[in-house]
Order: C-alpha cells, then sequence, then structure tokens
C-alpha cells in the first residue's frame, strides 16, 4: 500500500484528502460523517481512502468486545447492563480504530449479524448467541464500500441494513433470526464509499436516493490539471512498484505518527461553536431555496466544524461555510440551483443582513460543473463554472480578517 503522505495531492482530489481527514476526526469525537466519492475510474478514490488506515489512531475497549464497547459506555447486548465493578473485571484493551469492507458478495448476515454456531443459546440471554456483522463490528470505527451504485443496485437488503445505520448519528442494527428476539444494537460508524457515476448502474442518486442522501458529503474527484501534477503521479507509482512491499522508512513511519497524533489531537479538541448568524443563513438558505432534506443543513454545519477544527480553530468562519457548502449540495440540488445559491451568498439577500460589522462578506466564485441530482433534475442547462479550489482558503481568510 502507498504510504498517505506520498500520494499525489492535486486540484481534482485536494477535496477527497479533506474529506477522509475530516470525517476521521469526527469519527474520533464519537459522531459519524459519512462520505462519497464519485469520480472516473483510475482517479485514485478508492487507494486515497484506503490508505487512510496508515494513520488510523488506538481506541479503547472492554477486552474482547466484538463490538468495541467503550468501557465508559458499554452498548452492546453482554455488557450494556454490567456495573463498572463487573467491566474493570473484565479488564480493557487497545485497538485501531476499525476499518473494514463491505463486498458486493456479501450476505445480510455478514453485514447485519447471525448465529454464533460455536455458542449454545443461553435462555437467560439468547442474544449472546450472536455473531455481529461488520456493522456492528466497525462500531467507533470506518466502514468502506467500494462502487456503492452497484452494491445498491443488486444487493437491496444490504442497502436497507446501511440506510438504519446511517439514518441518525448514532445509527441502529437490528439483527433478526428465527428462533432468537429481535436485538437492536446502536452503532457509532462512519461510512466511506467510492463509485464512477458514469458507468452502470449509474449515479447513486438515481438508483437509491435515500441512501444518497445519507453521505454527508459528496466529493466530486477530477483528473489532474497540469502536466506536472501527471508526471508527479507516474514518479510516485513508478517508485512504489520498485519497492513493493516494502517496509516503509523510520523517517516516513515518523512523519505518519506525527500526522496521525496531530489528528488525534485535534479530535480531542474543546467544543467547537458555529456563530448564530451563520446557523441563521444555514435556516435561510433551507427556506429560501426549498432544499429538500433538512440533513442537508445538519451536514453542511458539522463539516464547517470540522473544517474549522482542521484548521485548528474552535469557531466556523465564512471561508469554512463557502468550502463544505458545495461538497454537502452536490447530491442535493441541481447544478443551476447550486451555482445560484454560491453566487448569491455573497449579494445580503442572506448573510449580509445578519453578519456582524467585524467579518464582511467574501466575494464567491463560481462552482465546478456538476450532474444534478434526480430530485433537482429540470431544464436549465448547467453553468460552466470555476472551481472553488481556484481560491485559496488562505486567501478567504486574509478577507474575512481584512
Amino acid at each position: 500500500m502507498k504510504n498517505y503522505l506520498q500520494l499525489t495531492r492535486h486540484t481534482g482530489n485536494n477535496s477527497l484528502f479533506l474529506a477522509v481527514e475530516m470525517s476521521l476526526i469526527s469519527t474520533l469525537r464519537g459522531s459519524p460523517f459519512h462520505i462519497h466519492a464519485e469520480g472516473l475510474r483510475g482517479t485514485g478514490k478508492t487507494t486515497i481512502m484506503r490508505s487512510v488506515k496508515q494513520i488510523l489512531p488506538k481506541i479503547t475497549r472492554i477486552k474482547g468486545c466484538l463490538y468495541n464497547c467503550d468501557p465508559t459506555a458499554p452498548h452492546c447486548p453482554q455488557h450494556k447492563n454490567m456495573t463498572a465493578e463487573e467491566i474493570a473485571s473484565i479488564g480493557t484493551e487497545e485497538i485501531t480504530v476499525p476499518f473494514l469492507e463491505i463486498s458486493h458478495s456479501a450476505k445480510i448476515g455478514t453485514v447485519a449479524g447471525t448465529i454464533d454456531l460455536s455458542k449454545l443459546t443461553n435462555p437467560n440471554q439468547p442474544e449472546a448467541a450472536l455473531l455481529p456483522g461488520i456493522i456492528p463490528q466497525a462500531h467507533r470505527g470506518i466502514i468502506f464500500i467500494d462502487e456503492i451504485n452497484r452494491l445498491a443496485d443488486t444487493s437491496p437488503e444490504i442497502t436497507d441494513v446501511l440506510l438504519d445505520a446511517m439514518g441518525t448519528k448514532p445509527g441502529r442494527v437490528q439483527i433478526e433470526e428465527t428462533g432468537l428476539p429481535i436485538v437492536e444494537v446502536p452503532v457509532s460508524v462512519s461510512v466511506w464509499a467510492a463509485s464512477n457515476p458514469d458507468e452502470e448502474p449509474g449515479p447513486l442518486a438515481e438508483i437509491r436516493r435515500q441512501l444518497s442522501d445519507r453521505f454527508d458529503l459528496v466529493i466530486p474527484i477530477g483528473r489532474p490539471s497540469t502536466p506536472e501534477e501527471v508526471v508527479d503521479i507516474l514518479e510516485t507509482n513508478e517508485t512504489s512498484q520498485q519497492k513493493n512491499d516494502r517496509e516503509l522508512s523510520p523517517q516516513e513511519r515518523n512523519r505518519l505518527e506525527q500526522l496521525k497524533n496531530n489528528l488525534e489531537s485535534i479530535a480531542h479538541q474543546d467544543e467547537l461553536k458555529m456563530p448564530d448568524y451563520l446557523t441563521n443563513f444555514l435556516a435561510n438558505l433551507y427556506i429560501n431555496y426549498n432544499l429538500e432534506s433538512l440533513r442537508a443543513l445538519e451536514a453542511i454545519r458539522q463539516a464547517a466544524l470540522l473544517h474549522a477544527a482542521l484548521r485548528k480553530r474552535n469557531q466556523v468562519m465564512i471561508s469554512d461555510i463557502i468550502t463544505v457548502l458545495p461538497l454537502a449540495l452536490y447530491h442535493r440540488v441541481s447544478s443551476a440551483t447550486l451555482t445560484e445559491i454560491m453566487n448569491t451568498v455573497n449579494s445580503n439577500k442572506i448573510v449580509g443582513s445578519s453578519a456582524p460589522k467585524n467579518e464582511p462578506t467574501v466575494r464567491l466564485p463560481r462552482l465546478f460543473k456538476q450532474k444534478p441530482a434526480q430530485s433537482q433534475l429540470d431544464d436549465t442547462p448547467p453553468q460552466k463554472a470555476r472551481s472553488l479550489r481556484d481560491l485559496p482558503e488562505d486567501e478567504l481568510i486574509k478577507k474575512e480578517k481584512q
């Protein structure tokens, strides 16, 4: 596997690097954050997401618990009713943050849970005979699904389980087996997914809108935009092939450890805050543009807080909203609506009337071109637009402070 820090960052994938680090931080804070990368094959979506396993920190769980029970807040059938003294007698252990994958050949029992045939059913605690599936075992961690559009098309039962797991934060998994009572287990897991919308069966938003809406952010992955970026990618790939399966050098391990510690430190940052005028902005955005889902506002708010945390701030600024807004609305509104939103935020119709005098509005660039979500198809031709990445965040912050 390629070193996470050596992967080439370019204008087409910068947002994905940002999103995976934001989601990891949110997962460590105990709040799932679901992300979906859409792009053509060969653009490195899966490579970037899987490489994050190199920077996953440790969590503490009750010793041997397959559900990764937090000793301070046990939730699984075996431990949820135990006293602190009973849990202390079992002991604790440190494990790496779970990172599990759901394959297209997975069965519903593998994903949700099934009977553990190695155990005899206890009539007083029949749920103890259950073997948790991938989702319950990924509690406090991450689940990755490649080509999720194909999974949604061919496995409706697994899709329904994902809808329950992602529907609320934390979500839930319901395990059903003949002869046993239905067991509902809370799960706090971030779902990461990748797909190619230009291949069969098409974009996720057109296959299962409910599942598409469960993702907080959808990140469109683009191609490298300069020859220099392409050369850098080719050289990195060549180096990786020449040194295949080699151990990381001490320097590489040190850099990865530093990044891991930095993300963990950010996750334990003090309470993050959003100013009232920005909260009011989101409320007006929902009303003025008739947004279909309140999840859009929740996603924008959570993403803005996480973006501020990554910038070592505990309060959201306008630049945070500008960065995450298009990724939260990419799959929820049409291209024309999204472009209109981004171009009118600075018009004093929404923000200007409520923003404090010491934080002036910021001129917004046009957004990149996108495909409309199924729920927002209209006859308006998509407008050619400029990428938000053309205006660096540092410049936006500088303008805010002027």
